[in-house]
């Protein structure tokens, strides 16, 4: 088994929590400020740590949408176990990263699709079906599905394609019981690249969709009423 990837965003992360903490809703991060990791307010700490704004709109999801303190550290314990239930799943095939209060999870799309192409093979259904019985699993999680492409070609083009194939993941995790309520569906086209897109390696490590998992409002609150739980019964 593949070592889960755990990434601490530490005095950033604070920072990032309190810039968006009255933007705690996963579908108004990423619909407002789609591919934004840091606003002019961020401050250079927190884009240092987290990146380039163009590079990592699943982990500004991640980071933008944490309450931290001892709530946020309730639903790490949450997010470690369905980490570790994604990598014993889908570990062989998928990138899983535990990135403070929430997941990432990476499938390149030449596991996903054929080149230039946006339907899922039988493999792939197999795989995305064993993800959606996780997430149905842990049900208190809202999930942002990204889909990214290469350089190749106009932008146009890649932009259409990233949603098609963030759709299609999408669609095939709602007909294995994940509710659409729970999706943000989007395509960056190749405007947020992980790797450079002047060799062919890069090229093909851009050619991604990626999850980011995160809590729902519900979890947030039982997060929350746990921490005050605990904070009262100690005094």
């Amino acid at each position: 088994m593949k070592k889960l990837k755990l990434k601490s965003i530490g005095a950033a992360a604070l920072a990032m929590t309190l810039l968006f903490s009255s933007c705690n809703s996963l579908k108004k991060l990423t619909r407002e400020q789609k591919g934004a990791i840091v606003g002019a307010a961020g401050g250079a700490a927190a884009g240092a740590a987290i990146g380039s704004k163009k590079k990592n709109p699943a982990v500004y999801a991640i980071v933008g949408s944490a309450i931290g303190g001892v709530a946020g550290g309730i639903i790490g314990k949450y997010m470690d176990k369905q980490a570790r239930d994604l990598e014993d799943e889908i570990g062989e095939i998928a990138e899983i990263e535990r990135i403070e209060e929430g997941i990432k999870v990476t499938m390149g799309s030449g596991i996903l699709f054929d080149f230039d192409s946006y339907t899922l093979s039988a493999t792939s259904k197999q795989n995305i079906a064993k993800l959606a019985e996780v997430l149905d699993k842990y049900e208190s999680t809202d999930i942002l599905v990204a889909g990214h492409t290469d350089s190749i070609g106009s932008d146009a083009y890649n932009q259409e394609l990233s949603e098609d194939r963030a759709n299609a993941v999408a669609a095939y995790l709602m007909a294995n019981g994940v509710k659409r309520s729970r999706l943000v569906v989007m395509g960056y086209g190749e405007e947020s690249p992980a790797y450079s897109n002047e060799t062919e390696a890069g090229q093909d490590k851009n050619r991604r969709v990626e999850l980011a998992i995160v809590a729902d409002e519900n979890l947030k609150k039982q997060a929350a009423n746990e921490a005050n739980s605990v904070a009262f019964g100690s005094k």
